[in-house]
């Protein structure tokens, strides 16, 4: 494999660079560096709040890294806000109304300052605190106005693809909706997800598809993929990653995006 034209290295969080504890791996800010040193540019891209995703890496490179949000409708790079694709007022309240009708779904809604939920489901709450550092339990969420809103994040612990997907398909005509893992499904605006967000980022540091590069394990990530000649599907992708990506690596927990991330360093030394 011929890593020489590589310039941009672009990563989902969980299921690929996090491990199923949720962890980086120990050697992957060596790695990092390694990158830096080499004039390759990393970003982060993930349907996680920000400030978790921030979170996730060491402080030495926190204010460097550029990080993509909320399935990419934030992106910020150290201090700098880089562009955001909010979602609109007009829509809130509907999807809203129409996930609480459904049984056993969790809803979040996703802003800049904070996440906020409404329900004292200690079970969700628990799991949910894995993914939104900042977070606000509140009495309804539609009633708040006080921030800037990037999406609605919907959980169920059974399959968000079965139970949540078909109340909400209809959305499609004029929102974003993703399955963006086995349990989460998102609603936010329609220019905001991986894909656009990286075509944007593209642009901006003029970088081609031929020298990006791209890791990825589920839905949400089917667009960025389409954006790199050198796109892999984790091992324990979802099966549209797996066909849609050029090639494979081995699964989050055997840091399989280190492991081709080593071979890129390996072959500019």
């Amino acid at each position: 494999m011929d890593f020489s034209k590589v310039k941009l290295v672009v990563t989902d969080m969980d299921g690929t660079l996090l491990n199923s504890k949720s962890e980086i791996s120990s050697n992957f800010l060596s790695i990092y560096n390694n990158l830096k040193k080499h004039d390759i540019k990393f970003i982060a891209a993930s349907g996680r709040q920000y400030f978790s995703i921030i979170d996730r890496f060491d402080e030495s490179i926190q204010n460097e890294i550029t990080i993509v949000a909320e399935n990419g409708a934030f992106a910020m790079e150290g201090d700098k806000e880089l562009f955001t694709s909010n979602l609109p007022t007009e829509y809130i309240t509907n999807c809203i109304n129409t996930l609480r009708k459904l049984e056993h779904v969790y809803i979040v809604l996703c802003g800049k300052k904070a996440a906020y939920i409404e329900t004292k489901d200690e079970k969700f709450i628990n799991m949910f605190k894995n993914y939104y550092s900042s977070y606000e339990i509140v009495d309804d969420i539609t009633a708040v106005t006080d921030d800037t809103f990037f999406k609605i994040a919907a959980y169920n612990f059974d399959c968000s693809e079965t139970n949540i997907y078909p109340a909400v398909q209809h959305l499609e005509n004029d929102l974003q909706v993703i399955v963006s893992g086995k349990n989460w499904l998102d609603i936010s605006h329609s220019n905001a997800n991986k894909g656009f967000a990286l075509n944007i980022l593209q642009k901006q540091l003029k970088i081609s598809k031929e020298e990006t590069m791209v890791f990825g394990d589920y839905n949400n990530d089917l667009k960025m993929l389409e954006l790199a000649d050198f796109s892999y599907a984790m091992e324990n992708a979802h099966p549209k990653v797996k066909e849609v990506s050029n090639y494979q690596t081995k699964t989050n927990d055997e840091n399989g995006v280190e492991y081709i991330l080593e071979q890129v360093i390996n072959s500019r030394e």
